[in-house]
């Protein structure tokens, strides 16, 4: 196999959020295959990543993303393009994806985001796969839907709608995190015939989540509780949207049956609609925390009450992983073909319902244990990473050659 060049939105490195935990597994799945460029993007947080690029990769290249989200909205504006793809495009990158591919012997490339297909030259003739992972285009139109800046998101929806159809006709295979999120696809697709449309799951390293392997957090073992866990990048719109939820309904309820529950909401960049509840009656925002296992660790019940939600939720394998009954809702559960009341509570966003079935779980003896053991043989048995990314050598055309270290 001649070189693989990976392109991604952000340096697959650390693994601490959602997409660059598929971004990380998937880089180094592919350097088991072969020869692997990355190429990306780096917000001036994102300082970590290059050393353990240079570990994995055998060239890379990291491109700052200085460009503020103004000066990408007037430039998609004036060019027709959506903001997703103005706002990570870099001269710099466009550049060296060129220079790798004539230089490297390029002969696959597999793209990470939709925001990335646009470094792809019309001239290359090697196998390309792309990961969308979930459907931007639809999570913008629900944007639009709830009546949030209605006239950006609605174009949004309907500017990335179309380069999801050509990034699929582009590609040879094209990939989804989950059979709903595939279907969604197809169904917004003018020609579906023409799209090669694959499924990948997420998987959870459960050896790294393993309960055995780290401490309920000491505050929160300390205090009497029942205590409520919610994971996430916080200034992500769902993940506020759900945690708001808790705090404002939920939570109430929760303390009327408990009046020492506390809600922990564990996660870098709190959004000032959150810290505006830090302090108050049952609530604690963490913000960015060094390592989430003893915040889960240390949860009577992690909770996931997402009300839009795109693809598998990491935050929600994690929990089950470390062993924590989870309680969320249909929508956090897409993709993950757990049972009800065996692996773990799914529940409408009812407050109400929500807080009584929670009850249950928390005075029916044995009930967290159970679900939590439950959750946790669940995720070992159907979503460990080297199963879920396993068909990668075929669709790269490499089934049933050998495997390679990295470079």
């Amino acid at each position: 196999m001649g070189g693989i060049l990976f392109l991604a939105h952000r340096v697959p490195f650390p693994p601490d959020r959602g997409d660059r935990i598929r971004s990380y597994n998937l880089v180094k799945a592919l350097a088991r295959l072969g020869p692997i460029h990355v190429g990306c993007l780096a917000e001036p947080s994102d300082s970590k990543g290059a050393r353990a690029l240079a570990e994995v990769a055998a060239t890379f290249c990291i491109a700052p993303q200085t460009k503020p989200l103004p000066l990408a909205g007037v430039e998609a504006l004036l060019t027709g393009k959506p903001v997703s793809l103005t706002a990570f495009h870099s001269r710099q990158l466009s550049r060296w994806v060129r220079q790798t591919i004539t230089t490297q012997g390029i002969e696959a490339i597999v793209v990470f985001s939709g925001q990335m297909g646009q470094y792809i030259p019309d001239d290359f003739a090697g196998r390309v796969i792309f990961d969308l992972c979930d459907v931007d285009s639809a999570k913008f139109a629900s944007y639009a839907a709830a009546g949030e800046r209605v006239w950006l998101n609605a174009r949004e929806a309907r500017l990335l709608s179309r380069e999801e159809e050509r990034l699929g006709q582009r590609a040879d295979a094209t990939l989804l995190i989950t059979e709903a999120e595939a279907a969604l696809y197809r169904s917004r697709l003018q020609a579906p015939g023409q799209v090669n449309v694959q499924v990948i799951g997420n998987g959870i390293d459960a050896a790294f989540f393993n309960p055995s392997q780290s401490a309920p957090h000491p505050e929160m073992a300390g205090s009497p509780g029942p205590h409520f866990t919610f994971t996430g990048q916080m200034d992500y719109r769902p993940n506020e949207q759900a945690a708001l939820w808790v705090i404002e309904a939920l939570l109430p309820k929760l303390r009327a049956r408990f009046p020492e529950a506390m809600f922990h909401v564990v996660g870098r960049s709190p959004t000032r609609a959150l810290m505006a509840h830090h302090g108050a009656p049952g609530v604690h925002v963490w913000g960015e925390v060094a390592d989430v296992r003893p915040f889960i660790a240390a949860a009577d019940v992690v909770l996931a009450p997402l009300l839009i939600a795109r693809g598998v939720q990491n935050k929600v394998l994690e929990a089950m992983a470390m062993a924590r009954p989870v309680v969320l809702t249909p929508e956090a559960a897409t993709g993950i073909a757990a049972v009800d009341n065996t692996h773990w509570l799914v529940c409408p966003p009812d407050p109400a319902a929500m807080a009584a079935r929670i009850e249950t779980l928390l005075t029916e003896s044995g009930a967290t244990t159970r679900i939590g053991t439950a959750a946790r043989h669940f995720v070992l048995e159907h979503h460990a990473w080297e199963a879920m990314l396993a068909p990668l050598a075929g669709l790269l055309g490499m089934a049933g050659q050998g495997q390679r270290h990295a470079a």
